[in-house]
């Protein structure tokens, strides 16, 4: 081992806990990428993986009745691979612990066999077989919520008919990783089973011998996606087409998407955050430790050692400890990017799951660390490398002491000569002082950023549930009724209040720019579900024209005031022009809304309803569900509590768990910042400290001047800190937003309070480190130090 190496060993053993405190930021950093990015990398891989093996769609479409002849039709388009017609429909179900009625959504598939696209995985059981009409299978998630095996029975309302179905099999299927039922915007497998039944049954209960209702298609490399929608939609349009649409637009490939979204966020936001704090922090213990070993620097130098030696051996300094940071952040990101990939292989039902992290996230996030570590310590190790054996074997000049402030005032003469020592010190190094606080604050705004998400879930329940959306019950009719709808449910057990809607699939198109959306058509004066401005206000409907949410104004860049395209994707399919009066703000989906009269005046029809909100009595509850159950004319029926709850359950699951890490690793940039900070000051008025011992202050007194001085900057922190997590919390609103929900801007002052806590107990449980450092200086090696 060579001297320089030896004396690289001892310095690092003697500042070993600043090493450590600087290494355990880097490998906050560094987890949190390899984390992030390797779970993103597994789930992409083995969502792709899933894909290919088991044959999902790439495009699907729907139709009300179609001719079996037509599969060779679609077949004949170019570019398309395979096609699977089948039939999809709605039942009802009567589930054992449930008094409301849960929802099936039933797929046909072949007898006793795959079919050609969207297989299945069988988990337990077998297909159904030829000549058992009765037999279904049912998704994973479904049947482990309701405890159901193969051989065991359900009861459902199929097409008016109550019959009991035989469970054969359970599966899973690329389709419905995210099952989520029509409507809703979370999963709730108590009360939404997705089910696969023989396509001979499924034609003889709803009347569809030798049809379809729905068909999916795959295609080859060179296809190319509009050209086979726009055909698509030319072949089923006769048929009740509704408009083909890709996998982009597949309800559990959205879902999906956005979730990876997010994850990309966190790698852009969080990472970046925890390097610039080591950063800091390198450069301030390396320029220490080049001021406190100028001799030791001359000497080297006078002895033969050339610039370019001292210099990578400070450099080496920085990498060591960079390097320690980097194997800790990839053993503990590498651990928790598995258990944060089998979390989600769990909340996405995947049949499998490849937890391989790439080598290149930690080849990436490992050089990343060691760049920024370099970059951060180049300015103090410059220093060395200038400094001539000549000045370096001189003391440094001693600091230049003016009047501060407090003095010039007169304040200083009430206060301690403790007190006027912390703000000389602070006034002395007010450069170090402010890069302290602002790396303080980073913790403090990581807290906040992170804990805001507890906040605008909560406006987001509280809006969507008790603000807009105020019915206990909505029910879905499979097909539009009459408007005399609402009087028949009136009649049901325990309904106070009846709203029906109009709902309609519908394409809008702004010059250019295009969605497919759906309109719903609400009454005047509507109570139960409401629409509201971005200050909360409620939107009124006018007699003609569109209310638009937010998110597909933007998107389509229209303004209330200009016109809007609208084609129709169902019934006498009109092609109209509409004027957009007013814009409401929603966080989940894309939406827009009229007057339902105004809207069965552009469908060319009479007034009609496709489900209606429903006020209940809570005493007879039992009473409607026991009703609904036996009613052929209800196809659906969700539950807003039921939806809260589940809503809940699983924000308690992931949400509370992701806070957990975050407080723990802005904990750590606290920690390794205040604890830096004070060893150096530490370093630097270590006489100073222990001249005030000998001159009789006591232990508590001398350190109250190191820990004062901390005390002062922690507090100077925190209102930087809130400035800055307010605008993390802003970006990440941004970086969010997608087409399936926003979330809104608010911080609530219990955030800011709670994160303030956190980060004061750093600061606490760092004080108590660095007093007791304090208590244990030994005054006669301190003193023999020279000036």
């Amino acid at each position: 081992m060579s001297v320089l190496d030896a004396k690289l060993r001892r310095d690092l053993w003697h500042i070993r806990g600043q090493v450590l405190a600087i290494a355990c930021v880097i490998a906050a950093g560094v987890a949190v990428v390899v984390l992030s990015l390797g779970t993103l990398t597994s789930l992409t891989d083995t969502r792709d993986a899933y894909y290919e093996r088991y044959r999902f769609a790439h495009v699907f479409a729907y139709a009300i009745r179609a001719p079996e002849r037509l599969v060779q039709t679609i077949a004949d388009i170019p570019g398309i691979a395979r096609v699977d017609a089948r039939i999809v429909e709605d039942i009802v179900l009567d589930m054992p612990g449930l008094i409301e009625p849960a929802r099936g959504r039933i797929h046909s598939i072949p007898e006793g066999r795959q079919p050609e696209l969207n297989r299945l995985f069988l988990r337990s059981g077998r297909l159904v077989e030829p000549g058992r009409p009765d037999e279904v299978l049912l998704n994973v998630a479904f049947a482990e919520a309701h405890d159901l095996r193969p051989g065991d029975s359900i009861v459902g309302n199929v097409n008016g008919r109550r019959r009991t179905l035989e469970v054969v099999g359970t599966a899973l299927s690329p389709e419905f990783i995210y099952a989520i039922s029509p409507g809703e915007f979370i999963p709730d497998n108590r009360r939404f089973g997705v089910m696969w039944m023989g396509r001979e049954a499924l034609e003889a209960a709803f009347d569809l011998d030798g049809a379809f209702n729905e068909v999916s298609v795959s295609f080859t490399r060179s296809a190319v996606l509009l050209d086979i929608l726009d055909e698509l939609d030319d072949i089923l349009e006769p048929y009740g087409g509704i408009g083909s649409f890709g996998r982009d637009d597949q309800i559990s490939h959205a879902f999906m998407r956005s979730e990876f979204q997010q994850l990309e966020t966190l790698i852009n936001i969080v990472p970046p955050i925890f390097l610039v704090v080591a950063a800091f922090l390198l450069n301030l213990v390396i320029g220490r430790l080049v001021e406190t070993e100028r001799e030791q620097v001359g000497l080297l130098k006078a002895f033969g050692y050339t610039d370019l030696d001292v210099g990578w051996h400070y450099m080496k300094f920085v990498l060591a400890i960079a390097c320690f940071g980097v194997l800790l952040g990839w053993g503990f990101g590498a651990w928790l990017g598995r258990g944060m990939t089998n979390m989600y292989a769990e909340y996405f039902q995947f049949p499998f799951v490849f937890y391989r992290p790439s080598l290149g996230t930690f080849i990436s996030s490992g050089a990343l660390s060691l760049g920024v570590a370099v970059l951060g310590a180049t300015l103090a190790v410059r220093r060395a490398v200038r400094l001539t054996p000549a000045v370096a074997m001189t003391p440094p000049a001693p600091p230049i002491y003016r009047k501060s402030l407090t003095e010039r005032f007169g304040i200083a003469q009430y206060l301690g000569a403790p007190t006027r020592m912390i703000i000389r010190h602070l006034a002395r190094w007010p450069a170090r002082a402010g890069l302290t606080a602002v790396g303080i604050s980073f913790s403090l705004a990581l807290l906040i950023s992170t804990l805001f998400f507890l906040d605008a879930i909560d406006e987001m329940l509280d809006i969507f549930f008790f603000s807009t959306q105020r019915q206990d019950v909505t029910v879905v009719f499979p097909n539009p009724r009459q408007d005399i709808a609402a009087e028949d449910l009136m009649n049901l057990p325990g309904v106070m209040q009846a709203e029906v809607f109009r709902a309609v699939p519908v394409r809008f198109r702004n010059g250019h720019l295009s969605e497919r959306a759906g309109i719903t058509g609400i009454d005047v004066g509507a109570d139960l579900s409401r629409l509201l401005d971005v200050n909360n206000n409620e939107v009124f409907l006018p007699p003609d024209g569109l209310v638009l949410t937010d998110q597909l104004a933007q998107m389509l860049d229209i303004r209330a005031g200009e016109w809007l395209e609208i084609e129709v994707m169902e019934g006498r399919r009109p092609h109209i022009r509409a004027p957009v009066t007013g814009i409401s703000y929603e966080y989940v989906g894309l939406a827009a809304y009229m007057d339902r009269l105004a809207l069965s005046r552009m469908m060319e029809e009479a007034p009609a309803a496709s489900g209606a909100y429903l006020l209940l009595d809570e005493q007879e509850i039992e009473a409607f569900f026991e009703e609904v159950k036996s009613v052929p004319a209800i196809q659906g029926v969700s539950l807003q509590g039921a939806s809260l709850e589940v809503f809940e359950e699983i924000m308690d699951e992931t949400m509370l768990t992701m806070v957990g890490f975050y407080v723990f690793f802005a904990s750590l940039i606290s920690i390794g910042v205040i604890y830096n900070s004070a060893r150096i000051s530490l370093s630097e008025r270590g006489r100073e400290l222990a001249s005030m011992r000998v001159l009789g202050f006591t232990k508590a007194e001398v350190a109250g001047v190191l820990l004062g001085e901390l005390a002062v900057i922690t507090l100077v922190s925190l209102p930087l800190g809130c400035v800055l997590g307010y605008g993390l919390a802003a970006a990440m609103v941004q970086s969010f937003s997608s087409e399936l929900y926003r979330l809104p801007l608010i911080l609530y002052p219990s955030t800011y309070g709670w994160a303030v806590i956190v980060v004061l107990l750093s600061a606490i449980v760092t004080g108590v480190l660095v007093a007791r450092r304090v208590n244990r200086l030994d005054l006669v090696a301190v003193l023999k130090t020279r000036e």
